[in-house]
């Protein structure tokens, strides 16, 4: 009998019960006593002196009070007026302390990275939420067997850049790097392969170590994790990577839909496999998906974060997705089902009010289930089509479902057609596949998924395109600008200055008459 396994199983079961059990629990009272949490411990920080968080916490609506006073800020102003001091060394900024610690994005939303504080008190909150995801483990009547086995994390490399004031790199790196010691023995590719930067010598090693290690779950994005799949794969010769770790039976992915990968995922596996969400942002541990639970995740109200949301509509974002003057901005009790909200957070790190840039749903606010439904500027509406990251998603699982194919990467633009507009669709894959045909089934789709863009697609979007470009050329773009592996993803929408780049990139590849021509009006 494997006791290790036991002991494993036995212990989350139990740590399971107090969060379980917490059937009066109030998602109002749980995030006014977190607001309240970071009030008190931040009044004697700059921004806490500034703000007046100590006549705050002596009023009785002290959330009202907090939400008068406090500016929303966006990364650029959290950043140019607090910020900039912690990354300067000074201490008591937004937060308590010093600040070790900076995440840096992977600045898909923006043109390079930022630089997010990391505190001891997040990575204590990252590391409670992993917990509690890995108790929900139990509920899958996983073998006590499992629970032995190596979890293979993903992210960013733990050679974290320092300056002599800091520690710098990808937020997977940052806590990589601060694992407690009972997780070292489940941990792969273990530190030192973790600590490798460069990513083609990381997937080296990786695979050469592969058959070495006895693979329960995998974490990471899905691009990369794919490639490491195939990869071992193809340098085994197996068909499967079953073959190579039997028991393999979960995979926990992050940062982007698992939906677009799911067709070619699956057909790395031998057998079934337990796919489970997470919410991890640099700006800390937003919610998991609960065993049982589909398409949604839990939100977590009672760890360190204090939320607001912003409908996103027209009202308070304008077409680029920027933030517009006195926007209508509300908390967890006045959300309602199925409208889409812009996140606003508050965080243990010294984030105040602060947008994140994700957008999500209330499928059952009740619960606060939530699905995640893109960037706040990776929408497509040029005129107010109002195309989200999940109407994105949605149509290439379609396509790839009709066509039975793989399309591992994907990306959309906007262009202008005469005085109107058209769609234009790269898709990254290697199997075949008309491109006017692939054009002509996504605009169908997306015109029962989306009731704005099938208007606008009589009225103002005239044309819709789509290329299909070899899956290496999205790679290679992510190699050229410093994102290859790690929690780096691919923009789903490319607008102005990133639209020209990638069209350089693929001129230098390709010769322009061996690619789709846009037939301008």
């Amino acid at each position: 009998m494997p006791i290790l396994g036991s002991i494993i199983k036995t212990a989350y079961t139990i740590r399971q019960i107090p969060i379980d059990i917490k059937k009066n629990f109030n998602p109002v009272v749980a995030q006014r006593k977190e607001l309240k949490k970071l009030l008190n411990r931040s009044q004697d920080t700059a921004f806490g002196e500034h703000y007046r968080f100590a006549d705050m916490l002596a009023q009785k609506d002290f959330v009202s009070a907090f939400r008068e006073t406090v500016p929303v800020h966006d990364y650029d102003k959290m950043f140019k007026d607090w910020w900039y001091r912690s990354l300067n060394g000074e201490s008591w900024v937004t937060w308590p302390g010093k600040i070790k610690y900076f995440a840096l994005t992977s600045g898909t939303a923006g043109a390079s990275s930022k630089h997010i504080p990391v505190t001891t008190d997040m990575l204590r909150a990252i590391r409670k939420a992993s917990i509690r995801q890995l108790v929900m483990t139990t509920k899958y009547n996983f073998p006590d067997e499992f629970y032995e086995k190596g979890i293979l994390m993903i992210g960013g490399s733990t050679h974290l850049q320092y300056n002599g004031t800091y520690y710098k790199g990808d937020l997977s790196g940052i806590t990589a790097s601060n694992i407690p010691f009972w997780f070292q023995h489940f941990y792969k590719p273990g530190p030192r392969i973790s600590w490798e930067e460069v990513w083609s010598v990381k997937l080296d090693e990786i695979v050469r170590k592969a058959k070495n290690w006895d693979i329960g779950i995998i974490v990471g994005v899905p691009a990369w994790i794919q490639i490491i799949l195939e990869r071992i794969i193809d340098h085994y010769g197996v068909r499967n990577i079953h073959e190579i770790w039997p028991n393999l039976s979960a995979y926990v992915h992050s940062g982007v839909s698992f939906d677009p990968y799911v067709k070619s995922f699956e057909r790395l596996l031998g057998r079934p496999i337990v796919y489970n969400e997470s919410y991890l942002a640099s700006e800390g541990y937003i919610a998991y998906q609960k065993a049982g639970q589909r398409n949604a995740l839990t939100m977590i109200l009672d760890n360190g974060l204090f939320y607001e949301f912003i409908p996103y509509n027209n009202s308070n974002f304008d077409a680029e997705g920027n933030l517009l003057a006195k926007p209508e901005i509300l908390t967890i009790s006045e959300v309602e089902n199925d409208r889409e909200y812009a996140l606003l957070l508050s965080s243990c790190a010294g984030a105040w009010r602060y947008l994140i840039g994700d957008t999500l749903k209330f499928t059952n606010k009740e619960c606060c289930e939530i699905v995640l439904t893109g960037r706040t500027k990776h929408y497509l509406s040029l005129c107010g089509e109002h195309l989200s990251q999940d109407n994105m998603n949605r149509a290439i699982r379609m396509l790839q479902d009709e066509f039975d194919i793989k399309i591992n990467e994907f990306t959309v633009a906007g262009i202008r057609y005469g005085s109107l507009f058209a769609h234009k669709w790269y898709l990254g894959t290697d199997d075949p596949i008309d491109p006017e045909l692939a054009a002509e089934k996504l605009d169908g789709y997306l015109s029962v998924l989306n009731d704005d863009y099938r208007v606008e697609r009589l009225e103002a979007i005239r044309e819709v395109y789509a290329e299909v470009l070899p899956l290496q050329l999205f790679y290679d773009w992510m190699k050229m600008k410093g994102k290859e592996g790690g929690a780096h993803k691919f923009p789903r929408v490319l607008k102005e200055n990133q639209l020209a780049e990638w069209e350089e990139h693929i001129e230098n590849v390709i010769p322009h008459n061996m690619r789709n021509p846009i037939k301008q009006p």
